[in-house]
């Protein structure tokens, strides 16, 4: 069964659920801060380790920052990816795979010793921040700029898997979005810490060509940031009539795919996903999908700071 994350989340402050759930995400943070203290962390000096993470629960753009990263990097250094194998997640595991080499494993520890053997200089976490036995050589956490922080409590009681004031250890923010207004959210954030990194970047359809602006569209998915896909195609005019959202890495049922066909006949309109779902799909022919990639606003000063990874041997 797919998890959907409850609707009080994201509200801009927390409510009576919120405040029930409470004492339960104060124990769950007890326990992870009692792991964590426990736990040995591992530094790999064979190969430089970039983790792209988050905190907030959900899409917050970590595979395309990911995808990004490679291509800035592989220029210059033997680049792999590395991603914890969850059966839901064989959708991101086969993009990363189709733009470099990936490990996957249920033990990223694994993955780091099959790259290192591999003779890979830079490995790329997409995911892991919360990873006590690994000591990263630099630490990005992400956030959609739609959803920021939700309510601002931790699971259950909100979306964080931990508190917001750990970002004064991480150093290096990245906020994905479409260019909306994020001028508080740097604020707030650099009232915790003023020497916190902040980037940004927007999502650039790849493909948009290819597809007639003056059609209708029937557009859904299943990804963490629907409503930021949403908020893309509508930017580049594309011709929404109806929008279905499903749960992150949702796993479709034939039928399923048969009722949205069907209902687009009805409403004479196209069927477009993003190509994170298409890849769990069976190649249809009536569903298109767009490509996208992140655009980083600030990508000089970007470069400069992650090269610095592998150039401080």
């Amino acid at each position: 069964m797919k998890f959907k994350k409850p609707k009080f989340w994201d509200y801009n402050k927390p409510n009576f659920l919120s405040y029930l759930f409470f004492p339960v995400a104060i124990i769950l943070k007890t326990i992870k801060s009692l792991i964590d203290l426990t736990t040995k962390k591992n530094k790999y000096p064979l190969i430089k380790t970039i983790c792209v993470g988050n905190i907030y629960l959900g899409g917050t753009g970590k595979t395309s920052l990911s995808l990004k990263i490679n291509e800035i990097l592989k220029k210059k250094i033997k680049t792999c990816f590395i991603k914890k194998y969850y059966p839901d997640q064989i959708d991101e595991q086969k993009i990363l795979a189709n733009h470099g080499k990936l490990f996957t494993s249920k033990d990223r520890s694994s993955s780091i010793k099959e790259a290192i053997n591999e003779n890979f200089q830079l490995a790329i976490f997409d995911d892991g921040l919360q990873d006590p036995s690994i000591n990263y050589d630099y630490n990005i956490v992400c956030f959609n700029i739609e959803n920021w922080i939700g309510n601002s409590f931790t699971i259950p009681a909100g979306p964080l898997r931990e508190n917001i004031k750990n970002l004064k250890k991480y150093k290096n923010v990245f906020l994905n979005g479409n260019n909306e207004n994020i001028d508080n959210i740097k604020e707030y954030i650099h009232n915790l810490d003023p020497n916190i990194n902040i980037y940004q970047g927007e999502y650039i359809p790849l493909n948009i060509n290819e597809f007639d602006k003056s059609e209708k569209y029937l557009v859904f998915s299943g990804i963490g940031n629907h409503k930021t896909f949403i908020s893309m195609l509508r930017k580049n005019n594309i011709n929404i009539v109806k929008e279905i959202e499903f749960p992150d890495h949702y796993k479709y049922l034939q039928k399923e795919i048969d009722d949205i066909i069907s209902l687009s006949k009805k409403l004479n309109c196209k069927v477009m996903t993003t190509e994170k779902d298409y890849m769990r799909l069976n190649n249809n022919d009536k569903i298109f999908y767009i490509k996208s990639e992140l655009k980083i606003l600030n990508q000089e000063t970007f470069i400069n700071d992650i090269s610095k990874v592998y150039e401080n041997n």
